[in-house]
């Protein structure tokens, strides 16, 4: 089974640790042992200026994993939000009211759909292929979200490239090795069966340090420096 997957994490912190914006939104293509992706690609937000309401992070998803899924057609799209497996193309007014997720989950939701639900349904009508909003259940979704901490990883390298000094955040559970030409990722979740990821990237003349964030468990911080 072939699934394409998508994920946003990796924060920008202030020196005190506070989150400024979300930085990388990964989409994965995933295919047996369903360890690592066989495919990645990344969009960058703007993590000075984002919107921490859930909706960017969403919708970036949604339309790269359509864009990947255009390319390698895979079986099914798995999309980073808790639903219930809901088919998105599915996803009307009436729907969204009957599920059980908090009233503020619903607004979101309903104003996700309007841009949503008309390219799950094209897409669908393409292809056959669904767009699923299944969230943390699924492994590509959990292996999308390591990848977009790798390529988090890649853009505090080049931040720091030009303004000395890049602090993010990872995503939960994993940790991230900058080697020469490459950067890699896994989980630090032992029951995940050694889900991992890598990426090639331009790592001279930098200096890093990997520590856990002293103010949210479960949570690394990288710090990225110019040489």
């Amino acid at each position: 089974m072939k699934i394409v997957a998508a994920d946003t994490g990796g924060a920008l912190l202030t020196e005190d640790y506070e989150p400024v914006g979300l930085i990388a939104t990964a989409a994965v293509l995933v295919e047996r042992p369903y360890r690592t992706a066989a495919l990645s690609v990344a969009r960058y937000a703007d993590p000075f200026n984002y919107d921490m309401s859930g909706r960017q992070a969403v919708r970036d998803e949604a339309f790269l994993a359509v864009e990947l899924a255009r390319e390698v057609k895979p079986d099914v799209i798995h999309l980073d939000s808790t639903i219930g497996g809901i088919e998105v193309r599915k996803l009307d007014e009436p729907t969204i009211d009957a599920l059980t997720i908090t009233d503020r989950g619903k607004e979101v939701w309903k104003d996700l759909a309007k841009d949503l639900q008309p390219l799950a349904k094209k897409f669908w009508e393409e292809t056959g292929i669904e767009i699923v909003a299944i969230g943390k259940s699924s492994v590509p979704v959990r292996i999308a979200e390591i990848y977009a901490g790798i390529y988090t990883a890649k853009w505090a390298i080049d931040y720091a490239k030009e303004h000395g000094k890049a602090i993010v955040g990872l995503p939960r559970y994993m940790k991230v090795e900058i080697r020469p030409g490459k950067i890699y990722g896994e989980s630090l979740d032992p029951r995940e069966g050694g889900l991992f990821g890598e990426i090639e990237a331009e790592t001279g003349g930098i200096g890093w340090e990997l520590y856990p964030n002293p103010l949210v468990r479960r949570f690394m911080v990288l710090e990225v420096w110019r040489e």
